[in-house]
């Protein structure tokens, strides 16, 4: 059974997306989709479903903490995971408090990707 996600990848570096969206190609997602700011964010979100948001905290026009209840009103099922390279307890906790479901600290590695990917779809089979 072949069971499809959806990934948004919000991150105003284009390196970062890049690195990520290649990742989950690796692991045998193609359905993904960039964005690279708070606004293209909400605007994709609410043009397509997707099942995974990894969204950057600081973004140019937002902060991504503040975008998690957005998110979540265009869509309830969303699984937001807040990607930053500030790993503080504080930001983690208050994004999660805000609804965020995982925290992804930059640099990332694939294995990290692929756990948190787990997390949300056990049955999922990873390339």
């Amino acid at each position: 059974m072949e069971q499809q996600i959806s990934i948004l990848i919000v991150d105003d570096v284009g390196t970062v997306r890049s690195f990520l969206h290649q990742t989950l190609m690796h692991l045998g997602i193609d359905n993904v989709k960039e964005a690279s700011t708070a606004k293209q964010c909400i605007t994709a979100c609410e043009e397509q479903h997707f099942d995974i948001v990894f969204l950057d905290i600081e973004l140019p026009d937002g902060d991504g903490k503040e975008l998690i209840a957005e998110l979540a009103e265009i869509n309830p099922d969303i699984n937001v995971v807040m990607v930053s390279a500030h790993s503080t307890v504080d930001n983690v906790k208050d994004a999660i408090e805000r609804g965020a479901k995982g925290f992804v600290v930059k640099p990332f590695s694939p294995k990290k990707i692929a756990a948190m990917l787990k997390k949300f779809y056990p049955k999922l089979e990873l390339a």
